[in-house]
């Protein structure tokens, strides 16, 4: 089974996926595929990133991971391949997230644009347009270590992917940070 591990940058991702491989789990970090696969059709220099071939990784994953074992996908792309069975999405408060990305000495800009994406919930509604809302767990990473974060997906998986209401999704609403940010 194929699962994206996903969420906009700073929610804990690269964390989490390196826990989950410290307990034996499989783990496949998009950054690192990207090149390999040949998937990379740029540079957006204005923003300093890589752009990717969706449709070129997909095929690349189709054709590279054709196990049935479960593979978690890593990567803040990840939920947007048509390949993936489940998606797991990281959310983290966008004031909690400011200073994870500061502390990553992230531009203002960049720190910004990714606190607009999380407060709007930009990837969640990627991965609903793309997926049934019970193939998807949104785990709140806000309060939570890096270990209660990867127990908690040990946890999806022991139950074999149910749904479960503590991380369906839709819980997690960040939108009162619009308000806020409107009245500074």
């Amino acid at each position: 089974m194929r699962v994206a591990l996903t969420g906009t940058p700073g929610t804990g991702k690269s964390a989490v996926a390196t826990v989950l491989q410290h307990k034996g789990y499989t783990v496949i970090r998009l950054s690192d595929l990207f090149n390999a696969a040949g998937c990379v059709s740029g540079v957006e220099r204005k923003r300093k990133t890589r752009l990717v071939d969706i449709r070129k990784l997909n095929g690349y994953i189709n054709k590279t991971y054709v196990s049935d074992d479960l593979m978690f996908f890593e990567g803040h792309i990840a939920h947007l391949l048509a390949s993936m069975e489940k998606v797991v999405l990281l959310r983290c408060h966008p004031r909690v997230l400011r200073d994870r990305l500061a502390r990553k000495k992230w531009s203002v800009r960049k720190i910004q644009e990714n606190i607009d994406a999380e407060t709007i919930d930009v990837i969640l509604c990627e991965a609903a347009a793309r997926y049934a809302k019970d193939d998807i767990f949104e785990i709140d990473t806000t309060e939570k270590t890096v270990e209660e974060v990867a127990g908690s997906i040990i946890s999806i998986v022991k139950k074999k992917f149910r749904p479960t209401k503590t991380y369906s999704i839709g819980q997690i609403d960040w939108s009162e940070e619009i308000l806020r940010d409107s009245q500074s």
